[in-house]
């Protein structure tokens, strides 16, 4: 038999693995016991607990308070291919993050796991016991060191063991070999000694598949067994963890405020950007690529898809394709946040002109939103509603719009249930909780979170604008093409609500003066 008879044709060669065609990895035993000798060994020293540890220890204790004598399975999601064999970065799920402290990218398709035990026996006093399943290194000897382009050290570098993770953490953990039956043990009605479990759903297709599959063999009527109940159950998970991220401890309110100091580097480095980019086809891509840059050289990665609007472009809301140009006289829309190693995120936005001088008309339109931010700030105080900072920002907008004739009613009509037609200028939410998600806690129930009450730890946003595009006929021609967002972040103390952001200037006159120390500063570096 020759050497092309020896060779796997297309059709005898498994689909999946045609990926990897491009490597032309040797497979002989010979290259195997080479690549698998003559490493250094792995340091054996392991490293102290995490200052996070025993934070999480006390989120797992309160979720653990509310689902007595229930499987709690939490996982942190799996890669997710971007194109072909090319991932996304990994980021986990953020209740998973949340109950185990864990950030950054090398934990995927890891699994946090609560098993139930007599009550107060658990962890902490709690009612649960808490086991990490994860896939730790592979051995250097091991032909995945070298061959898995997901997992190898060799092409990743380095994740952490399982004893690593048990001692920053505090946690126990386990090789993920064991999930499937940690999982599916003892599944069944509680009333016949079986548990029941809730999950973290849409997470990991893979954990889905395996819970329903174990509620279904374990069902006294699978035939009839009802799904939606079910589903029900777990959302009321979703809900807890996300409901108990409204109140920040200690350690994440650190980790906001490394994130916004993050950010306002961030936005430095724009202004400094701003003379290249009026120059580029794609100036608002060089606004983004200046504070992209920043975030990943002090953080992990962006807390969102930054927006970098200029003009027009400033009265999309969501204007993320950042693709076009930036004009000296037009107003530059920033809204942008540095997502810190811990996965916290800051949330800033401010409405700068690109030349350094507002015009009469945009310092106008500015001022109206600044007093709206600052009304929205005074009404913020523990004991309030949440959704009475809106109240506030959006009936001085009302007001100012029927100053200058705008308003095609009454401002009391316009802010009542029935009017909202200062809704066209500015059509969103004024707050939104800040968190390990930009939108944080989003599945919180609505009277924990819009007609919640401001409390002590919390951190959230007011970010009131108004925006007038260029093609509404509802407007005189000297407003169209002005878009402005003012956004800080705000800590609720005992004392008052404290600006996170406040090192970022927020006055007309401030931000001139800022953006011309930033010029002057430049020129003189580069004389």
């Amino acid at each position: 038999m020759n050497d092309a008879e020896n060779t796997p044709t297309s059709a005898s060669q498994p689909l999946e693995e045609r990926v990897n065609s491009r490597s032309q990895r040797p497979s002989s035993d010979a290259f195997k016991a080479f690549m698998a000798s003559n490493w250094a060994p792995s340091s054996q020293e392991l490293p102290g607990r995490d200052a996070v540890a025993g934070h999480a220890a006390n989120r797992r204790k309160a979720i653990s308070a509310q689902f007595k004598g229930e499987r709690l399975v939490i996982p942190a999601g799996p890669l997710k291919v971007r194109s072909n064999d090319c991932d996304y970065r990994f980021r986990p799920h953020s209740g998973f993050a949340h109950l185990t402290g864990l950030g950054l990218d090398h934990e995927p398709d890891a699994v946090l796991i609560l098993e139930p035990v007599a009550e107060g026996k658990g962890d902490d006093g709690g009612n649960h016991a808490a086991t990490l399943y994860f896939r730790p290194l592979a051995g250097r000897d091991t032909e995945q060191f070298y061959a898995d382009s997901r997992s190898g050290e060799f092409w990743i570098g380095a994740r952490p063991t399982l004893a690593e993770f048990e001692a920053r953490l505090g946690l126990p953990t386990a090789h993920i070999d064991e999930l499937e039956t940690a999982i599916t043990k003892n599944v069944g009605a509680p009333e016949i000694g079986g548990i029941s479990i809730r999950l973290v759903r849409k997470v990991d297709e893979n954990i889905d598949a395996l819970v329903d599959t174990a509620r279904y063999n374990t069902a006294r009527d699978p035939e009839n067994l009802d799904l939606g109940v079910l589903d029900a159950l777990d959302e009321k998970l979703s809900e807890a963890l996300s409901e108990l991220r409204l109140l920040k401890d200690e350690w994440e309110i650190g980790q906001m405020k490394l994130a916004v100091e993050a950010t306002v580097e961030g936005f430095e480095e724009v202004v400094k950007a701003l003379p290249r980019a009026m120059t580029h086809a794609r100036g608002e891509r060089v606004v983004e690529g200046a504070f992209f840059a920043r975030a990943r050289e002090v953080g992990n990665e962006l807390g969102y898809d930054t927006i970098a609007a200029s003009g027009n472009n400033a009265t999309v809301l969501h204007w993320t394709r950042n693709t076009g140009k930036v004009h000296s006289g037009d107003l530059l829309l920033l809204d942008a946040g540095v997502e810190a190693d811990s996965l916290y995120t800051a949330d800033i936005t401010r409405t700068i002109p690109v030349n350094g001088t507002f015009s009469d008309v945009q310092r106008k339109v500015y001022q109206a939103v600044l007093d709206a931010a600052d009304a929205g700030f005074a009404a913020a105080r523990p004991g309030t509603k949440f959704r009475d900072i809106h109240t506030a920002a959006t009936t001085v907008l009302a007001e100012r719009l029927a100053e200058w004739g705008l308003l095609p009613v009454s401002v009391e009509e316009a802010v009542s249930p029935e009017g909202q037609q200062h809704r066209r200028w500015m059509p969103h939410g004024t707050s939104h909780h800040l968190g390990l998600d930009v939108h944080d806690c989003a599945q919180a129930k609505r009277e924990l979170y819009l007609d919640g009450i401001l409390t002590e730890g919390m951190v959230f946003t007011i970010e009131p604008g108004l925006y007038f595009k260029e093609e509404d006929l509802a407007i005189p021609e000297e407003y169209r093409g002005i878009g402005v967002r003012i956004e800080d972040d705000i800590l609720m103390t005992a004392d008052g609500p404290v600006n996170l952001s406040a090192a970022l200037p927020r006055r007309a006159e401030d931000v001139e003066d800022w953006m011309a120390g930033i010029y002057r500063e430049a020129d003189g570096d580069r004389n």
